[in-house]
């Protein structure tokens, strides 16, 4: 993958990129995920304590027995018994002891992981559709289920390894102190050479687990892409190309491994063994130097087994702290990755100061842009009353989808220029608005699920709603005339539909809600003519109860409307009903009609008009 593309994705979602932003990151979603079991934290800290001392009573009680039992050859049964049984009896409870500790962090991490993935879920419900235009669904997916999975690494393979490890070089170190502080002081010279093992380490590490962990996004996006496109990029027969594409991305991806494992392999495990090596040798040297001087007396041979052991239990801890710092690089990026996420603005909540009653709409001199300077709509104003039927057309990019998702409040309009029953929109609650407003979109989202799940989408919504919804929107038939009725499960997307199938069901899910206000955004342009007469005549029935909007490209569907607005670069171009319309001489609704009626003459027999 370019450097650019990475830096491009990086930017959008305003990923960290130093280190200590990552460190910040990553901590503030780790206390946030723990917090609620904090308490289970603790008694795994504690439990954590109680075991590294009762590890580091092992050689204290081999060095007293070798020391005053063994050399001196005193055969004292019973106290070597009761030495080897508190040996024993501390070796269980320690075990013990980490026992528990891992199910209580094991638990913790599990509840974090849980904690997180739902707070991101559904802070990605709550977002606004702005974020979604620059979004990319598989790295989305990637942060909700990959990167969520950095809490637990947090927890389980690097925070309480790495506190473990500290822990049991303390204990380690206050041991040998108390033996032999010289001795002591010999083995932890060394410990600057661990620190910049792990500095050198970070330092070449570092930005190839970044890029690593970037790069899986960018597969897993790439992946999600192909498939949801599959149709068409075998039609293009663009498949070959994508498959490069693929490879070049997954080549990219495993160099950035390679550079990561090299530097594993060459400043973990095999540096700090040879550490363990010169660490024994120094000891052992030291030791017998001093016996040769005479400074120490056969009785003391227990401190050198009891410093032999400690050295293994200094070094390992070394040796786990500093193979974390490989996790410790990925679950870093990942946490604050989904920290990053959760910091994205959600759709600001609406106080419910009002509702939707009636369903009139009134538009007042609104101008938008997305972007300063570049206004897609200019001074629109309208009037729509309660129960009307009103269409809007013009050509691509004359503004008609900016209008709706702005009357959908998918994007914050100016204050004051929308209202809907006399009441500013930002006043109306976000719940009540989308109980009261229904939406028919382009392209009908169905769920892998049956039909009347699909109506519901979760709502307490009854049979009998549910049933007249269907009747309603002249789905009902074709409903019953599936296997199992409304429990005949769809398939993927609907796929056991056809599109004029798919469309009536989202119409059906629409009323369901028993809306008063409905927006059509060109819902039959992907539908054939005898489709887009049913569809007419499930408006028809519902022309003086509720308040239709439609985003029409074919022009057929609004032409029993009673205003078609005619948008023209954002400006409201023409105003009035189909006959007014067309009695325009050189007008555009009338030059967009004769021309969709050209196109419908020349197509097949039988053939819906699919564009225009």
């Amino acid at each position: 993958m370019p450097a650019e593309s990475i830096a491009a994705e990086r930017a959008a979602h305003g990923a960290p990129t130093s280190r200590r932003d990552l460190l910040g990151e990553s901590t503030r979603l780790l206390v946030r995920a723990a917090r609620p079991d904090k308490h289970h934290f603790w008694w795994a800290v504690l439990w954590l304590v109680a075991a590294a001392a009762l590890e580091a009573l092992g050689p204290l009680i081999g060095k007293f027995l070798i020391d005053h039992y063994l050399l001196p050859r005193h055969a004292a049964v019973a106290q070597i018994g009761a030495l080897l049984a508190g040996a024993l009896v501390a070796g269980m409870l320690s075990s013990w002891l980490r026992y528990l500790q891992l199910l209580r962090l094991a638990g913790l991490a599990m509840r974090s992981v849980q904690r997180v993935r739902e707070e991101v879920y559904a802070h990605v419900l709550r977002l606004p559709m702005a974020f979604f235009d620059r979004a990319i669904t598989g790295q989305l997916v990637s942060r909700v289920t990959n990167d969520t999975e950095a809490v637990k690494t947090l927890y389980v393979q690097v925070l309480f390894v790495m506190l473990d490890s500290v822990i049991v070089l303390v204990g380690a170190a206050i041991a040998m102190l108390w033996l032999d502080w010289r001795l002591m002081l010999a083995v932890l010279v060394l410990l600057p050479a661990v620190v910049v093992i792990v500095a050198v380490y970070q330092r070449l590490s570092a930005p190839a687990v970044t890029r690593t962990r970037e790069l899986r996004s960018e597969l897993n996006a790439q992946m999600a892409e192909s498939i949801a496109g599959m149709p068409v990029l075998q039609a293009a027969n663009a498949t070959d190309r994508f498959r490069g594409r693929f490879a070049g991305l997954n080549e990219s991806h495993y160099a950035s491994r390679q550079v990561e494992l090299r530097a594993n392999a060459w400043l973990l495990r095999p540096m700090l063994d040879l550490l363990n090596v010169v660490l024994l040798a120094a000891v052992i040297g030291m030791f017998g130097l001093r016996i040769q001087g005479g400074a120490l007396g056969t009785i003391e041979v227990g401190v050198l087994y009891a410093f032999v052991s400690y050295i293994a239990r200094v070094v390992e801890p070394l040796t786990q702290i500093t193979m974390q710092f490989s996790q410790l690089q990925q679950a870093m990026v990942g946490a604050a990755r989904v920290h990053t996420l959760l910091k994205e603005a959600e759709t600001p909540e609406a106080p419910p100061q009002a509702e939707v009653r009636e369903g009139g709409i009134r538009i007042e001199q609104l101008t938008f842009a997305y972007q300063p300077g570049r206004p897609v709509l200019h001074d629109v104003d309208l009037t729509i009353a309660p129960g009307s039927f009103w269409g809007i057309v013009g050509h691509t990019g004359s503004g008609k989808s900016t209008l709706l998702s702005l009357l959908l409040r998918f994007y914050p309009a100016p204050a004051g220029s929308i209202r809907i029953d006399g009441a500013p929109l930002d006043q109306i609650g976000e719940d009540h608005l989308r109980d009261r407003v229904g939406l028919v979109p382009q392209e009908p989202f169905l769920l892998a699920a049956t039909a009347r799940e699909n109506i519901t989408m979760g709502r307490p919504i009854s049979e009998a709603q549910v049933e007249a919804a269907a009747r309603a929107a002249q789905a009902h038939d074709f409903i019953l005339g599936l296997e199992r009725g409304y429990d005949t499960p769809l398939g993927e997307g609907g796929a056991r539909l056809s599109v004029g199938q798919k469309q009536l069901i989202a119409i059906a899910r629409a009323l369901a809600g028993d809306p008063r206000i409905l927006f059509l955004d060109e819902a039959t342009a992907n539908i054939d003519s005898e489709t887009e007469q049913v569809v007419q005549r499930a408006l028809a029935s519902l022309r003086g109860k509720v308040t239709i909007v439609a985003i029409a490209h074919r022009l057929s569907t609004v032409r029993e409307a009673d205003t078609i607005v005619v948008l023209n670069h954002g400006r409201v171009a023409e105003l009035g009903t189909h006959d007014a319309l067309m009695q325009v001489g050189g007008g555009i609704y009338r030059r967009l009609y004769e021309l969709q009626q050209l196109e419908d003459q020349d197509e097949p027999d039988g053939a819906g008009s699919e564009s225009a």
